[in-house]
């Protein structure tokens, strides 16, 4: 649902309670790439 790999926090040995706080406290990796990809260039001084 997150665009995360099947098992990403499921295949590891934590409570499920441990699995709901590990993926509410992340982004979404799309998320993260698209702000990556207009904060890089804003960063490097290059227009976009």
């Amino acid at each position: 649902m997150m665009g995360l790999p099947a098992g990403w926090v499921t295949g590891v040995d934590i409570s499920r309670n441990e699995q709901l706080k590990a993926l509410g406290n992340g982004v979404v990796p799309q998320q993260a790439a698209y702000a990556m990809s207009l904060l890089h260039p804003v960063a490097l001084g290059v227009s976009a």
